[in-house]
């Protein structure tokens, strides 16, 4: 019997879950990518963590974060490259409880929220 799937805390869900090309030449499909892959690259590309980090913050196993990771680059260059669409939902995660002891990251929307007030 396989091991159960470990949930991914995941700070927030994105402001936009689908992009595409904006021009006629477009190619055709659409990849979807989960909504932890999308975490990974929050986090290790724009916020600057290591896969470490990334790891304790998602609160897996650093080898399941460079899965996800990897898994997630290979999209995000078939979108750009091909120019097709991405749309972000799904996969095994949990919503973090946005409170910045156990959070850090600031990447909450209730974070986002008081630094815009």
């Amino acid at each position: 019997m396989p091991r159960p799937r470990k949930c991914r805390r995941v700070c927030c869900l994105p402001w936009n879950a689908s992009f595409g090309p904006v021009d006629e030449r477009a190619a055709e499909g659409t990849i979807v990518m989960s909504v932890d892959e999308y975490e990974t690259i929050r986090l290790i590309d724009l916020m600057g963590f290591t896969q470490e980090e990334c790891a304790a913050q998602m609160n897996v196993a650093r080898t399941t974060v460079q899965g996800i990771y990897n898994d997630a680059r290979k999209k995000l260059a078939d979108v750009l490259v091909n120019a097709k669409g991405l749309v972000i939902r799904g996969g095994d995660y949990t919503l973090c409880e946005s409170k910045e002891e156990t959070c850090g990251c600031g990447g909450c929307h209730r974070h986002r929220n008081q630094n815009v007030q």
